[in-house]
């Protein structure tokens, strides 16, 4: 008798380790691992296709989803590790990796209570947003916490518990002075792309306005997709710090630095769901204004029926949420109601809203009035909650300094600053989508609007997009151009064009 054998089940297993072949996939910020089916890990272990994995290498481990490979696209041996993988893992090719089971996540049963109606506390905010910046959570799992939000709802205490959740996950901002100001629009609208301009405005006029922007949610642009076309954005913190002290400004992707990191994270969810719900929306926008260190905050709300905001009921309850969110981490915030009966400018998509903002910049004969007027109107509120404008006189000088070419030589500077000035791309592939009838424009689906911009390839394809050429009012005759649309691919323009062909009333015409 073996009496100082240890019993089989008293041993731990030690797996022969596997070696990492890049295979080059883009999952966008998903960590995926590719395994053979026949693998002698996934066997042993029992990992079946979508088992979350912990993947061990050179004294770092994350969390992946498995993806098996039943061809010889791995040989024996070898694992693969999707492109995020590879950058949250630190990993190089040839790495050996030892396999594991995850530890349950605890605060799943959170989202599991907020699932089935509970109210839930900073304590549980705290765990799950620490959890999904860890890259614990799956996407499914990403998903219904998303979804938990926005069908049950944030009350009052949930999203400024949410918000701090965000802030604390990640680094904030300190600069050592007062006001650092910022602007910030809720979207739905197609075109609005303010902030390039008002940033360049409140710089000219001497306030600090570091501004982070998001990649496009549920849009076919978000600011920081349409200044990419004209100046880099990814910038690190220590790079944004040098623009900044050096211009007055920046507008740059909050995805590149941990400002919040859990809302970029949300982000990609959201827009995979086509959901933003009211809660999460606060928690995003007050957190990374509060992480950039922001003292004072304009709030751009466009109302219509075809915008996110969609009357005046819902426009002063989110008004309300985010003022207050704001105020309870000693941020001054105004909201400025807005029309948002009809798309901004003429361009919808990154370049095409990057034109129209240099439009408005240089003075040009033909820039589109209504966004020169929203950007005048949002930065002259700006200059009077700082302070550096007296009441009723911030739109006279915001307007004076973009029509002297103040506003323009400071984004020139900002752009110079963030590593050089671009020229926006253009498309390949056009096509022109004709009125039927003679008559009056008499609406516009923002919504609808929107998503043939987004089938004809943005906010990826950064030359795609919709050019609009009319407007509400507007008298126009049979085969007359509508709008445009703009594409990188003949497939894309084929989808797009398919989705204009089936919905014609996106722009409704009146019989005069």
């Amino acid at each position: 008798m073996n009496v100082g054998t240890p019993k089989a089940r008293d041993v731990p297993h030690r797996h022969q380790p596997l070696r990492l072949r890049r295979l080059g996939i883009d999952t966008h910020q998903e960590a995926v691992i590719y395994m053979r089916s026949d693998c002698h890990v996934c066997r042993a272990e029992g990992f079946s296709a979508h088992a979350r994995v912990r993947v061990e290498s050179t004294g770092r481990s994350i969390i992946a989803t498995l993806n098996q490979v039943t061809s010889d696209l791995l040989r024996d041996g070898e694992a693969s590790l999707s492109e995020a993988g590879w950058r949250l893992l630190h990993a190089q090719e040839g790495n050996e990796i030892t396999l594991s089971h995850p530890a349950p996540v605890v605060s799943l049963g959170r989202v599991r209570a907020k699932v089935f109606g509970e109210r839930l506390r900073h304590d549980a905010f705290a765990e799950i947003v620490r959890d999904i910046v860890a890259g614990r959570y799956s996407d499914i799992e990403l998903s219904s916490f998303v979804t938990a939000c926005s069908a049950r709802g944030l009350d009052r205490n949930e999203t400024e518990a949410l918000t701090r959740a965000m802030i604390d996950a990640g680094e904030s901002l300190e600069w050592g002075r007062s006001p650092i100001v910022d602007k910030h629009c809720v979207g739905g609208l197609p075109g609005n792309r303010t902030t390039p301009i008002v940033v360049a405005i409140v710089a000219a006029c001497g306030l600090t306005i570091p501004k982070t922007s998001s990649r496009a949610i549920t849009s076919p642009a978000g600011t920081a997709d349409t200044m990419e076309t004209l100046a880099p954005v990814d910038l690190d913190i220590p790079s944004m710090r040098r623009v900044v002290e050096r211009e007055g400004g920046c507008i740059v992707s909050g995805g590149a630095m941990r400002l919040s990191p859990a809302d970029d994270v949300l982000i990609r969810i959201e827009r995979a769901l086509d959901l933003d719900s009211e809660g999460q929306l606060v928690a995003s926008v007050i957190s990374k204004k509060v992480a950039a260190g922001s003292t004072h905050l304009v709030l751009d709300l466009p109302v219509g029926p075809t915008a996110k905001v969609r009357g005046p009921e819902a426009a002063e309850a989110l008004a309300r949420s985010l003022v207050g969110t704001a105020a309870a981490f000693g941020v001054e915030a105004r909201v400025v109601l807005s029309d948002g009966v009809q798309p901004v400018g003429r361009g919808i998509g990154p370049a095409l809203e990057a034109r129209d903002v240099l439009a408005v910049l240089r003075g040009e004969p033909d820039a589109p009035a209504d966004l020169r007027a929203r950007s005048v109107r949002l930065a002259g509120a700006l200059l009077e909650l700082a302070g550096a404008a007296e009441a009723g006189t911030g739109e006279v000088r915001s307007g004076r300094v973009l029509s002297d070419g103040g506003a323009w030589d400071k984004f020139q500077r900002i752009c110079a600053a963030q590593g050089g000035m671009r020229v926006p791309p253009t498309a390949d592939y056009r096509q022109p989508i004709v009125a039927k009838a003679a008559g009056r424009i008499a609406a516009i689906d923002n919504r609808r609007i929107a998503r043939v911009a987004k089938l004809s390839g943005a906010p990826e394809a950064k030359a795609a997009g919709v050019a609009l050429h009319v407007r509400l009012g507007d008298r126009i005759g049979v085969g007359d151009p509508l709008y445009s649309i703009h594409a990188e691919s003949p497939g894309e323009l084929a989808y797009a064009q398919e989705y204009a062909a089936a919905n014609q009333d996106l722009i409704g015409v009146e019989d005069t």
